[in-house]
């Protein structure tokens, strides 16, 4: 079955599943405006997405059973609400705004400060601050994912546990991003090590979580891994590019935040390692400037053009996506035609996708 195929069969469920959620949680609730942060974190988790990560849990765990069910549609909502969690996070690091296209969370809290005309903190910080528990609340209630469903108690520890090593690797990364924006020597290595935390582990714990749940053998999960952590490092990769590249129209979000916020992209990476003496330098003093300017940020691409970064980033996505059809091979025998065909053509969208 095709990605879009999967998208079309178990999106709305996994939407539902998701308002199930905070739906409950919004029951319980008396407080003016609890009620309303709740309720426009709701409105932020069903505003977009492609739930990739909810679908390789689902599709993980219909590999490996004869009869598919939809007892797996709760409990594959739980990664969904740590994604969600921490874009939240990531866009108040970032200071971007929007995201999708559509306000990002914390820039909401700023509208209802300036809307109720709120006077006793400044815009900016209420919207933060909210906006780093909205963050937090969002990793709690994914925890209702495991609590509250139909799989025996053992298997619900054990998907609780991914839970765990997933926020625990994600928060590594974001902390090895943030530190590289400093570092003036980082390696292709060095950049692959972050990414397959900050973005490879939670699609890996996605698939972990279906395969615990439909109780795979232990010895087909190494392969499952492989793949999951590879998925995520061209997902990366070509969100790089994008960042840098894209059509905002498209992407929903600036192409000038990454190189404004100095991260150490691959785009960026390339280029240092690339690019004659005079150039580099150039880079490195742009790059370093605390304020860049929109005429600068323009300097920065043309850089990367010279230093032809475009074709040697998808050149690094494609061996990452070699490695990833390798595992997959090894799983053919093993697993459900179906989902192989899913597994094969996710990966052909993530490497070739525009938004």
């Amino acid at each position: 079955m095709k990605f879009a195929d999967y998208i079309t069969k178990y999106k709305s469920k996994v939407n539902d599943a998701i308002e199930t959620i905070y739906n409950e949680k919004l029951k319980s609730i008396e407080n003016f405006f609890l009620k309303d942060y709740y309720s426009e974190l709701k409105n932020y988790f069903l505003a977009g997405g492609k739930r990739i990560r909810p679908l390789l849990c689902i599709a993980t765990y219909n590999a490996f059973n004869e009869v598919n069910d939809d007892r797996i549609l709760f409990p594959s909502v739980g990664t969904e609400f740590l994604h969600n969690a921490s874009l939240i996070h990531d866009d108040i690091i970032d200071k971007d705004d929007f995201r999708r296209g559509k306000p990002a969370f914390h820039f909401r809290f700023r509208n209802y400060y300036e809307k109720y005309n709120l006077n006793k903190m400044n815009a900016t910080d209420f919207g933060n601050s909210i906006g780093i528990i909205g963050g937090d609340s969002a990793f709690f209630l994914g925890l209702k994912a495991y609590f509250n469903n139909d799989f025996e108690k053992e298997l619900n520890l054990n998907a609780i546990n991914y839970y765990e090593q997933a926020f625990t690797d994600i928060a590594n990364g974001v902390l090895i991003e943030i530190d590289m924006v400093n570092q003036k020597e980082i390696s292709i290595q060095d950049y692959i090590n972050m990414i397959s935390l900050k973005t490879g582990a939670l699609l890996e714990k996605s698939i972990l979580i279906g395969a615990n749940y439909s109780k795979a053998e232990e010895n087909y999960k190494g392969n499952l891994s492989t793949y999951g952590i590879n998925l995520g490092i061209i997902f990366q990769i070509i969100d790089d590019i994008l960042g840098t590249f894209g059509d905002e129209k498209i992407t929903g979000k600036p192409t000038d935040g990454d190189i404004k916020e100095g991260k150490k992209t691959c785009l960026l990476i390339m280029a240092l390692n690339t690019l004659e003496k005079k150039k580099k330098e150039h880079l490195i003093h742009l790059m370093e400037q605390k304020e860049i300017s929109d005429e600068e940020v323009q300097e920065v691409r043309n850089l990367f053009l010279d230093a032809d970064v475009i074709d040697s980033s998808k050149e690094l996505a494609n061996s990452f996506f070699n490695k990833a059809m390798l595992a997959l091979e090894k799983l053919k025998p093993i697993v459900n035609k179906s989902e192989i065909e899913l597994y094969d053509n996710l990966l052909n969208f993530v490497l070739n996708r525009s938004f």
